[in-house]
């Protein structure tokens, strides 16, 4: 997609201005400009000026500007509000905003000009699937389809650990390059694999929490050893089903009492506790750390570590194994039920922000 776009862009203009589209223009850099002179090959000489976020590409007296812009957020699409543009290259285009992404298209004024997009599928309810994949005729969209194993850069070892590791929808999505949408329970949780008394010794101890007050608070306490994590203990309180809420001070002593002559690496605690987080800090036993809390990254890698065995759960641990047999998606959308997610999210925090390394 990268070197069609800057073959077509080069033979077709000279003298115009052309837009480059990331989520971000860190990411922009690392996925897509930092390759390029690789990609281009011989004959094509890049001046990137990071201070003005642009690029000079020129070839056979031909001389054309890039810039690069993210499209992170709402705001996003002030930054190419007023460009004149001969083409844009969207890249991973279903993960920026509608506003951004339509900015950008209503820049390209140039005689001959052409928009260029490219994307991991989403939902069927996703607005770029609507507008672009649905209307791809009527629009005079050429659309190229493909699967991960269409990819001829990775080798069969490597596509079939990509097929292990994806499960359920992300599966369809990653895998197949399916819009599908995500429907019943979120993780493929078999008891029979995933639960386990095999508890690991000598390894590093961690407790993640998920903050309740009336809703229910969730920890684990996990043993990682050789790339496997168990969660050995937890503690679980519901406080509107109890009819009483804890206090601050309460959740600290139930997390001494579950970290009981173990000693542990940092907590992980859900980033909006922030009155738990500060009583942590103060009573200075524990080191804590704020929870990564992407919700469907943390999915993916939740999913992507309980296929890859990496992920397994004591018998002791009841109400996670309950939550992980309740856990769905909502009926529309992208998006869990918010109800039975409670040791999910303590699961899922753990997973983003200690496990992500270990998948690969």
């Amino acid at each position: 997609m990268v070197c069609g776009f800057f073959l077509w862009s080069m033979a077709s203009f000279s003298g115009q201005s052309f837009a480059i589209c990331g989520r971000t223009v860190t990411s922009l850099r690392r996925n897509v400009i930092s390759q390029l002179t690789c990609w281009l090959g011989p004959g094509f000489h890049i001046r990137e000026n990071r201070m003005e976020n642009k690029l000079t590409v020129t070839i056979g007296g031909r001389r054309n500007v890039f810039y690069l812009f993210g499209g992170q957020d709402e705001s996003s699409y002030k930054q190419i509000q007023g460009i004149t543009l001969a083409g844009v290259l969207l890249d991973e285009v279903a993960l920026m905003p509608r506003s951004f992404v339509e900015q950008a298209l209503a820049r390209c004024s140039v005689e001959g000009s052409r928009l260029w997009f490219n994307c991991n599928p989403d939902g069927p309810e996703h607005w770029f699937y609507k507008e672009w994949i649905c209307k791809a005729s009527e629009k005079n969209v050429l659309r190229l389809q493909f699967t991960m194993d269409d990819n001829p850069g990775l080798s069969q070892k490597v596509r079939q650990r990509y097929h292990r590791l994806y499960t359920g929808v992300f599966y369809n999505r990653y895998i197949l390059g399916q819009w599908c949408v995500a429907e019943g329970l979120v993780y493929a949780f078999d008891r029979a694999v995933h639960v386990t008394d095999q508890i690991p010794t000598g390894g590093k101890y961690y407790i993640s929490v998920d903050y309740g007050t009336m809703n229910p608070f969730s920890a684990g306490l996990w043993c990682l050893q050789g790339g496997r994590a168990v969660r050995i203990r937890e503690f679980y309180y519901n406080g509107r089903a109890k009819g009483a809420a804890m206090t601050d001070e309460e959740y600290y002593s139930a997390l001494e009492k579950l970290a009981e002559g173990i000693q542990i690496e940092y907590v992980i605690v859900d980033p909006s506790a922030a009155s738990f987080i500060a009583l942590i800090r103060k009573r200075g036993r524990f080191s804590v750390r704020k929870a990564r809390n992407q919700v469907l990254p943390g999915i993916r890698l939740v999913m992507s570590l309980l296929s890859a065995g990496r992920l397994q759960i004591s018998p002791q641990c009841t109400n996670t194994i309950r939550e992980f047999s309740l856990y769905q998606w909502q009926p529309e959308g992208d998006a869990p039920v918010k109800e039975n997610d409670h040791a999910m999210d303590d699961v899922r925090y753990f997973c983003a922000t200690v496990m992500r390394k270990e998948i690969t």
